[in-house]
């Protein structure tokens, strides 16, 4: 037994609870739901030419949140020789719906705003690109929720000040006026 079926539907899972969104502004219509398993392998094209396919969707990259961050597509080649995987961005694509009320018959288009030679200057999908990706997607993660942190922090602090001087001004305001009655009185 592979793990791809297992995989596969807890990456769908995961793109459902995340609200997949497919960039790009080719796309006619939203579908509002997309199924991870049959983008797997999905034929790519470019805008520049909507007939011919490039390639097909090799895996799909998720960000720290389970948002869709880019697809890898796979191009060239002829029986495994000369094929190269690039990393696409989410803004820089498409997806087309056909057969899509019916589960069984669905099929998934990918459309790509680039040309040919353009998606080719993309990341190449390596071991060495992944790891440092993840790497500097960490760190970026980390800083993200230091800062907010932080954030937090400085506004609590400065809250919690602000309102110590509000009630030292009260208190001061509350013994001048105790004072001038006093005062008043004499």
């Amino acid at each position: 037994m592979t793990l791809r079926k297992p995989l596969n539907h807890a990456l769908t899972t995961a793109l459902i609870a995340g609200g997949l969104a497919f960039g790009g502004t080719a796309m006619a219509q939203s579908q509002g739901l997309y199924s991870a398993d049959e983008l797997m392998d999905a034929e790519v094209y470019t805008n520049q030419n909507n007939t011919e396919s490039i390639g097909e969707v090799e895996d799909i990259l998720l960000d720290e949140s389970m948002q869709l961050k880019s697809l890898v597509v796979e191009t060239g080649g002829v029986f495994d020789f000369g094929e190269k995987q690039y990393v696409i961005d989410a803004q820089s694509f498409s997806v087309e719906t056909s057969n899509g009320d019916n589960l069984e018959n669905i099929q998934y288009r990918v459309t790509v705003d680039m040309t040919e030679e353009q998606i080719s200057q993309q990341p190449e999908y390596t071991n060495d690109w992944w790891n440092q990706t993840k790497q500097t997607t960490s760190s970026a993660w980390e800083n993200t929720k230091e800062t907010a942190n932080s954030a937090w922090e400085n506004t609590k602090e400065a809250t919690s000040d602000a309102l110590g001087n509000a009630s030292d001004a009260l208190d001061n305001a509350g013994d001048e006026a105790d004072q001038a009655i006093q005062n008043d009185q004499q």
